[in-house]
Order: structure tokens, then sequence, then C-alpha cells
């Protein structure tokens, strides 16, 4: 029995019926390299064969009673693989579409917390016999270099490993521990927390006036919460998920990078910002002000020592959309993200780890509860516009039961007030992205998606660069430049979201109503951290 940290319990806390706080990834296999052929049964045999090394797979959450405490992790006494270990056809021969939908579905319904906190479909029927690997599992048990972890129980390097050392299921207790017992635990873990709540306020108040000399000398140009003009990406949350994928070549990236003096962090933010601009665009919304990402930043290093699955704190970065030339917008995100990481190593890395142990359950959860019950998020300036995180993955072939791995895209939740999350990673020379929507809040993240390619390709062209190469199994897609790019008001883009012309309603509800079709090979539609710099350079 281990007691969650601080922050891994708020994501237990922050998760309503409308915000569910897992993470996913889809991968595709092909199953051409499986000695002896695929199949379903091998598969499971051998994914189930691995949970005995990894035992977050077997653990599941208990809450102390009155919620005096965190919850705490145990061993589930009634854990049963065939419920976690699931099969999905698709009707061959399945698209990348099809299997965004299906994923989108799978995302949209929460994790039972009556079980261990994950799921896993094995998804049949993809093109060219391909096969899908679809994971989801709770954010209070897997981070970006924690789920890298995770990975590596379940991957090889080869497809006909030598076997690995087989182990029994741990010892389990046979029942879930007596109330008693917890709040036996709860109240001896509460004694010592006053004591550390006076000292850590001092420290962060030192810290906060060291951030606020950084912006006083003209030296910090990080974004800040609440700043953000409101568009169609912000609003109250519905459960319903949409997913949308796509593919750029790692090496296109890099040199944008050397050609103009950034990182690779930075380059993956301004493609993001230039197919948000053609997004906005398109939907008569381009702010006059920048929109402000929410970038999760890994503190493992620094936290190696402290207790929990998730070590990661946050950056605000500027993402100044309604910059035309895509050069000088890739430059003003250097600088954006310079002065963000300047003022997080002011603040302190582990200031958020720190705080969110002094959590409150029963205050956190119904202040959540609330805040998404009421629909706050409709009622205030937004806190940002969206999530991006940036996600490192091998530059090797990992293999699953023998099926090599031929992309995989990872998937973050979405927060309410700002229905997009959108995370990147590596793998093998390609950057796969995952978007995760709201499916009524950007109804058109197709639409999104299928831009990215054609924002890199600005950016190559600003930079006198070569085009780029087609990479992925969500390829390139034609996209037609807008043919205007007014940019709304100030007053007007910080305030409600645009209205459709000739109507009192509000653009998102218009395109709620008429969302755009997918484009064919590379989004979905239905019913993943690391540091800034994780995918390289």
């Amino acid at each position: 029995m281990e007691q969650l940290t601080g922050l891994d319990a708020t994501f237990l806390y922050l998760e309503t019926p409308s915000l569910h706080m897992h993470v996913s990834m889809a991968a595709v296999f092909d199953p051409a390299t499986v000695p002896g052929g695929y199949s379903f049964d091998k598969l499971r045999a051998l994914v189930g064969s691995r949970l005995n090394l990894a035992p977050v797979f077997r653990r599941r959450p208990v809450e102390v009673p009155f919620r005096l405490g965190h919850p705490y992790w145990v061993d589930d006494p009634t854990f049963d693989i065939d419920y976690h270990i699931r099969r999905g056809v698709l009707a061959a021969p399945g698209s990348m579409d099809e299997l965004a939908a299906f994923v989108g579905d799978v995302c949209s319904r929460q994790l039972d917390r009556t079980k261990p906190l994950w799921e896993m479909y094995i998804v049949e029927g993809l093109a060219d016999g391909r096969i899908g690997l679809v994971t989801k599992i709770h954010h209070s048990t897997i981070d970006g270099v924690s789920g890298a972890e995770l990975l590596a129980q379940l991957f090889d390097l080869e497809p006909d490993p030598e076997p690995r050392a087989a182990e029994g299921p741990p010892a389990a207790e046979q029942h879930l521990p007596s109330d008693l017992r917890l709040v036996a635990h709860a109240l001896g873990a509460r004694i010592t927390k006053p004591f550390g709540l006076s000292t850590l306020a001092w420290r962060t108040g030192r810290a906060v006036l060291d951030v606020r000399r950084i912006r006083t000398r003209g030296q910090g140009k990080a974004a800040l919460p609440l700043t953000t003009p409101r568009t169609s990406l912000n609003g109250a949350i519905t459960p319903h998920r949409r997913v949308a994928w796509s593919s750029i070549a790692l090496d296109d990236v890099k040199r944008v990078k050397q050609a103009c003096g950034t990182t690779v962090n930075d380059v993956v933010l301004a493609v993001c910002a230039g197919a948000l601009r053609h997004y906005l665009i398109e939907g008569d919304e381009l702010p006059g002000d920048p929109l402000v990402a929410t970038v999760p930043v890994s503190v493992a290093p620094t936290a190696a020592n402290r207790r929990g699955i998730n070590k990661v704190s946050a950056m605000f970065v500027a993402l100044p959309c309604q910059i035309a030339d895509p050069v000088e917008r890739l430059l003003a995100i250097r600088d954006s993200t310079k002065g963000a990481k300047e003022e997080l190593n002011a603040l302190g890395a582990e200031v958020l780890l720190n705080w969110a142990e002094h959590a409150t359950p029963n205050v956190f959860s119904a202040a959540a509860r609330a805040y998404t019950r009421l629909k706050l998020a409709d009622h205030h300036r937004p806190i940002h516009s969206l999530v991006i995180s940036n996600v490192p993955g091998p530059d090797f072939p990992l293999y699953l039961a023998g099926a090599e791995m031929v992309a995989g895209f990872p998937l973050g939740p979405v927060m309410d007030g700002a229905g997009l999350n959108v995370t990147v990673m590596s793998y093998r020379g390609t950057l796969n992205w995952g978007l995760m929507a709201c499916a009524e809040t950007v109804p058109r993240v197709a639409q999104l998606a299928a831009a990215i390619p054609g924002a890199l390709d600005e950016l190559l062209a600003g930079a006198g660069l070569e085009p780029a190469r087609p990479a992925g199994v969500a390829p390139a897609r034609a996209w037609a430049r807008p043919a205007r790019a007014r940019t709304t008001s100030t007053r007007r883009a910080s305030g409600t979201a645009p209205r459709a012309a000739g109507t009192g309603a509000p653009r998102a509800a218009k395109n709620t109503a008429r969302p755009d079709p997918a484009p064919a090979g590379a989004t979905g539609v239905a019913t993943p951290g690391p540091g800034p710099d994780s995918a390289g350079e």
C-alpha cells in the first residue's frame, strides 16, 4: 500500500464527468515480422506475461474515508486481465480515419476507478494487414518519462528476442485495506504538513520576487495565464472527444532549426502556431493578440529522489498567430520560450510539486465539479488556449510480440475551458502529432491536423529551404492558403467567440452544427510531459 503524492492525486481530483484525465496512445504495427504469424491470442499472452514486470498495471486507487488524505495505491485482489485487454475490429481495409474514430470513442469514456486505471485495445482490420494498439491509462499513473519506462517493459528491440526471465504475479493482499487502516495512515501523514507549509510559503514568496525582478528588468518575455484572447478553442467542454493526427519529418524540422538559430521545440511550437493561424483564418476569428499555450515541463532530473509518478511543471508560451511572416513568428516564439524557461528556473521547478502536496481532497474535487457543472469556463477570460507537449521517442524500431511498430501517436487530456491538446512524439525520424479535442468545442480538428504539414512548408520557404518530404502514416494533405487574413480586434478577441454573420449565435456553435469532414488518410472523427526540448535539440 502506497499513498499517492499530491500531484498524482490532483489528476484524480480534477476529473469530472466531462474532463477525463487519462492519456492515450495509438500505435500502428506491421505483423509481417511476427515469427510464426500474428494472432490475437499470442499478442494477448505476451502482454499478460509482461504485466508482472510493471506492478502499476495491477494496482488501483482506494479513497481514504471522509477524504482525510490523498488516496492509496493497493494491489487489486480481483484483477482480471481480460477486462483490461480488449479486441477491436475495423471493417477492412480500415483507414487511419477509422482508427481515429475508434480512438475518439474510446477516449470519450472515463476509466473505472474500482479497477486498475488502464485499458488496452488490440485493433485488427487496418489497411495492408496492419494492426493497431490503443492504450488508455490515467494520468495519476503515468507521465511522459514513466510512460517510456512502461513501454520498455512491453516492447522489444528485435522481432524474436530471447525469452525474458519468467516472473510470477506479485503477492497481493486478499482484501482491500480496512477503513481504519486507511484513516490511521492518512492522519499520520497529515501531522507533518503544517510545519512544511510555512517553509514552502516563504520559499515561494522569495521565488515570486525573483520572477518579478526578471520582468522588471525587461528580460521576461513569457506569456501569462488569463491573457489569451477567446477563440472557438475556448469554452466549457463535454465528455465527447475527436481525434486527429499528422506526421512530418524530424529532419525537416531540424533544417528550420539550424537555419533560424532556434531549438527543435521552438520549431514544433511554430508549426503548431502556423496551423492554428490557418485554422483561425478559415473560421474568420484570427485574434489580434497571441494565443497562450501551456507547455508541460519534466522536472524528473531535479526531483529524482521524490516519491510519485508525475514529476512535471508547466510554462506558458505565446503563440503569435497574428504575425503573418512564418520566420518572424518563429523568432517571437523562441524569445517567449526563452523567457518562460528563465522564469520557470527562477520560480523553481518543484514549486508545483510542493504545493500539490497540500491540496485538500474535498475542496479540490468539489471545486473542479462545480467549475464544470456551472460551465464557468464560458464566463471568464480563458486561462490558456491549448496544451502542447513534446515527447521524446526512440530512433530505432520497436517490436511487440514480433510485430514492428510503424508509428505511435500520443494523446493528452483536454482541459475544461481549452478544448484542444496537441502532443508530439518522435519515432525513427518522424514527428507524429496526436490531436485530442472536445468534439463540440473543436469540431474542425481534422482541418487543423491537415494544416500541420503546410505550416512546416511555410517555415521552410520563409527560411529559403527546400519543401518538406512526406513522412509517416499520416501524410501531408493538400491545403488551400486562406484568401484573406483579417484579425479580430483585441476587445472582440478577448471577449466571447466571434459570431457568424447575420446571426446571434457564436461561430463555435455554427461549427458544431456543421463540422468539416475529415481529410482522407490524415485524421479522424469520433462520437502524453517532458521538457521543452524533448524532441532532441
